[in-house]
């Protein structure tokens, strides 16, 4: 090791392995529990929940922070993994005659790589259908809603406004006479003058993505569970794995955290794989 960066050691990577993963977990939840919003929350109360959250996620700073942190670990997991995989391979070039698998290994844990590699598939097509077009395109709508009474807009009851939700000025009229979308900003018509920036209903998106109005929205949604599938066959290996790499070991407390890992592992990716499952059979 003294000839070479800690950096380049295999050792320095498994650290870096477990804490990018542990991190990764962290993600994990507090994106669940935002994407739970989306079968507990119903209604117009529950789509502006979820677009809330979603605005907040992508406009907030220190969560913008956590964002370009969680990509980068990601990335970081990954190659990690990958390399890690080359260097064991290299380190035992002959295999065994009889490959006779100890009692701690367990299937999750010899299949690592690909586990981890198909999830890196699922994580590229989930960010094409949802990351890529909140930030990169136009195609997600405001998230806007319709009142014709005359006792909320003092107008006649023949006279449709529409309301779009904006951060901070809750809500402002949209009437087509007066204000326009370009985007997801709203300006005076045919001026360059921006009154605010609209929530994009990322709930419409994700409500349709995964709905049977969607010719493709049963292999959508089965494509997810299947992928969760996979993202709890490499947890169950991972999360335990994760604190043996960094050293942590004790009679007490590490078949505490095999047990904690284990139930992670199975809850989290089911309650991951249930919200599509619900929005197809109900929506």
């Amino acid at each position: 090791m003294s000839n070479s960066s800690i950096l380049k050691s295999s050792i320095a990577k498994k650290y870096w392995m477990a804490l990018t993963g542990l991190f990764l977990c962290l993600f994990l939840v507090g994106h669940l529990l935002g994407n739970l919003q989306l079968i507990f929350s119903t209604g117009e109360e529950g789509k502006r929940a979820f677009n809330e959250y979603a605005y907040f996620m992508t406009h907030f700073l220190p969560i913008k922070i956590l964002s370009y942190l969680t990509y980068i670990s990601i990335i970081f997991h990954a190659v990690d993994g990958f390399i890690l995989t080359i260097q064991n391979r290299r380190a035992r070039p002959i295999k065994y005659a009889v490959n006779n698998p100890g009692p701690t290994s367990s299937t999750p844990a010899r299949y690592m790589a690909v586990l981890g590699t198909l999830i890196l598939v699922f994580l590229a097509t989930h960010m094409s259908n949802f990351w890529w077009k909140v930030h990169f395109s136009e195609e997600i709508p405001l998230h806007t809603f319709k009142i014709e009474s005359k006792k909320e807009t003092g107008m006649p009851k023949d006279q449709l406004f529409y309301f779009t939700h904006v951060p901070s000025i809750q809500p402002i009229p949209k009437d087509s006479n007066s204000l326009e979308e370009k985007g997801t900003e709203i300006y005076f018509k045919n001026t360059n003058i921006k009154i605010a920036d609209g929530y994009m209903d990322l709930h419409k998106v994700v409500m349709t993505y995964f709905s049977k109005s969607n010719p493709n929205g049963v292999f959508a949604v089965l494509f997810y569970v299947l992928s969760m599938l996979v993202l709890g066959f490499h947890l169950w290996h991972g999360f335990a794995s994760s604190f043996q790499s960094l050293g942590v070991s004790h009679p007490k407390w590490t078949p505490l955290i095999s047990s904690f890992g284990k139930l992670f592992a199975v809850a989290v990716p089911l309650l991951f794989a249930i919200i599509p499952m619900i929005i197809y059979l109900t929506n």
